[in-house]
Order: structure tokens, then C-alpha cells, then sequence
């Protein structure tokens, strides 16, 4: 044999046992505990779609999902753990649009890269409400706006910190009411609803959990659900669109993603049993409590939703001059 024709062998031996032990890891996996690594502290959004998921994945699963909370830097340290992580299954991201989609257009320099992932599944996604202090002269969206235009540089919003999808979002809003309101960073959503309740901010966009009480309570008034369709826990609050802003959706998505490199057979296995918890009435009855929505998506498309995402806020952020801390 020559050595060329031994070396075209050894490759094909190689590659037919690299096929053979990766079918292997797919039809054996997992056989230990599977690590989801979460961008944020306990509680609120992300951490709840990773536990709605990550409990009883558990328990359908021979081994159990760890919760592992690695919050900060904009969720940056968590996307860098799990970018250099092994690809084999068991160390995972769950991730949030905003980092996702939002942070390669707000700073030069990322621990990760988005290449650095390979999609596994859409988990859930949680809406977003106009919501203003009562001391606005306003009683609907249009006249909020017709206010706004008015005044401009009079009113302000609040956001959770500067690149956050508070701050993107309520920019893109000014981008199509074509207002000027000024920004108020806050470290989180506790302090900044503290301060939209004592009047001294007038706006907030966020997920209706964290209002829902204050507006029922009147101290608060909602002005549009920024969605589709209305929000079941909030019925009589109009969509964008029946408010008279077609086109403002601000909807924020959760999905679950694998280091690149990780074995398609382990990715589809994953997807397919976390599409099987999803679907189960009592994940769905946990994301109600919870205030999301279960949207499974399948790897390819979940893949056609990032890149349709971060072109979308690429233009939004460019033209609002928005930088990273």
C-alpha cells in the first residue's frame, strides 16, 4: 500500500470510529448531571425559564440539571464559561436575547462570540409593558406620545442599566414615535419602579409582572402590551397596534444553547426532550404563574431567530449611539 492510499485509510478509520463514538455519546448521554449555566441572579425572567425547564428535564432524564447562577458583566461571564466549556452536552447556556442578540453591538470586545454556540431549543419568551406614572397628563398611548412631542427633553425612562433591553427597547420607541425622552440607568428593575412610583420617572417598559399590582392598585397606568396580542393576566390593556403604534413589539425570548462542537445526535436528543417538558400541562401552568409563554422552537429555526434579531437591534443601536458600560 502505498502512502498516500495508508493514509487515506487511516483518516476513513478514523473518521468512521469518530462517527461510531459520538453515536455512542448521543445513545448513552447523559450519563451524569447536566449543568445549565444561567446569565442572571435568582429570580426573575431567565432564571425562571431555566428552572421551568432544567426541574423536570431532570427528572424525564437519569440525572438531574444544576442550576448554576453566574450573573454579571451584562451576562458576559456566563456566555464565557460556557464558550469554553467541552462540547459534550453537559455544560450549558441558557440565554437571553438581550446578551444574545444585543451584545455584539454594543461592545468590541466579548469574552464569546456567537459562533462560539450552537442552538438547542427556544424555551419560553415574556412580553413587555408601556407602563407611566399617573402624573403624565396622558390617558392612552397616542396621547403619551402627542405629550411627548410636545415637550421634548421634559419627560424621562427609566431601564435597568445602560444596554439593557429596557434601554434598547425605549429607544427603538423613540426611534418610532419620533420622541425625545431622557434616559435613567438604573442597577435593576427594583430601584427603577421604586422611583416610577414616587413620580420621579414618568415611563417604564417591562415585563408585566413587575407592574401588573401597581396598575391594578391605579398607581401605575399601562398604556399598551408591546406584543402581538394582549396579555392574559392584563386583558384590558391594548396591544401596540389597537393603541395606535403598529409595529412596536419588544418581546424577549430564553433559549438554551450547547458549546460549538457539540455532537448533533446529544443537541437533537436534548431539543426533543425538552420540546416533550415544554408541552406538558404543568410547564405550562408554571409559565403562566411565572409570567412567560412557552414557544419551543427546534434548533434551526431558533438559529433563524438570532440572526433575524441581531440585525434587527444592530440598526437600532447604531442609530441610538448605544455603548456598553
Amino acid at each position: 500500500m502505498t502512502p498516500i492510499r495508508r493514509l487515506a485509510a487511516t483518516l476513513a478509520s478514523s473518521l468512521a470510529g469518530l462517527a461510531l463514538s459520538t453515536t455512542a455519546l448521543a445513545q448513552g448521554y447523559p450519563t451524569k448531571p447536566i449543568t445549565f449555566i444561567v446569565p442572571n441572579p435568582p429570580g426573575g425572567v431567565v432564571d425562571t425559564s431555566a428552572r421551568l425547564v432544567g426541574d423536570p428535564l431532570g427528572k424525564a432524564l437519569p440525572f438531574p440539571v444544576v442550576i448554576d447562577n453566574r450573573g454579571g458583566a451584562s451576562g458576559n461571564v456566563a456566555y464565557g464559561h460556557v464558550a469554553r466549556a467541552a462540547p459534550d452536552g453537559y455544560t450549558l447556556l441558557i440565554s437571553y436575547s438581550a446578551y444574545h442578540t444585543g451584545n455584539p453591538s454594543l461592545s468590541a470586545k466579548l469574552p464569546w462570540d456567537q459562533k462560539d454556540f450552537v442552538p438547542v431549543a427556544l424555551l419560553t419568551v415574556a412580553t413587555n409593558v408601556i407602563a407611566m406614572h399617573p402624573s403624565v397628563p396622558a390617558n392612552n398611548l397616542a396621547e403619551f406620545i402627542a405629550y411627548a412631542k410636545k415637550n421634548p427633553g421634559k419627560l424621562n425612562y427609566a431601564s435597568q442599566g445602560k444596554g439593557s433591553l429596557a434601554h434598547i427597547g425605549t429607544e427603538m420607541f423613540k426611534q418610532q414615535t419620533g420622541t425625545h425622552i431622557v434616559h435613567l440607568p438604573y442597577s435593576g428593575s427594583g430601584a427603577a419602579i421604586k422611583d416610577v412610583l414616587a413620580g420621579e420617572v414618568h415611563l417604564f417598559i417591562t415585563t408585566p409582572p413587575s407592574v401588573m399590582g401597581h396598575v391594578q392598585a391605579g398607581k401605575l397606568k399601562a398604556l399598551a402590551i408591546a406584543s402581538g396580542k394582549r396579555y392574559d393576566q392584563m386583558p384590558t390593556v391594548p396591544t401596540s397596534a389597537e393603541a395606535g403604534l403598529p409595529g412596536f413589539e419588544l418581546e424577549a425570548w430564553v433559549g438554551l444553547f450547547a458549546p460549538r462542537g457539540t455532537p448533533q445526535d446529544v443537541v437533537d436528543k436534548l431539543s426533543g426532550e425538552i420540546r416533550k417538558v415544554l408541552e406538558s400541562p404543568e410547564s405550562r401552568q408554571r409559565a403562566a404563574t411565572a409570567g412567560v409563554e412557552i414557544r419551543y422552537l427546534p434548533p434551526a429555526q431558533l438559529a433563524d431567530l438570532v440572526k433575524r434579531d441581531t440585525e434587527y437591534w444592530a440598526k437600532v443601536i447604531r442609530t441610538a449611539g448605544i455603548t456598553a458600560d
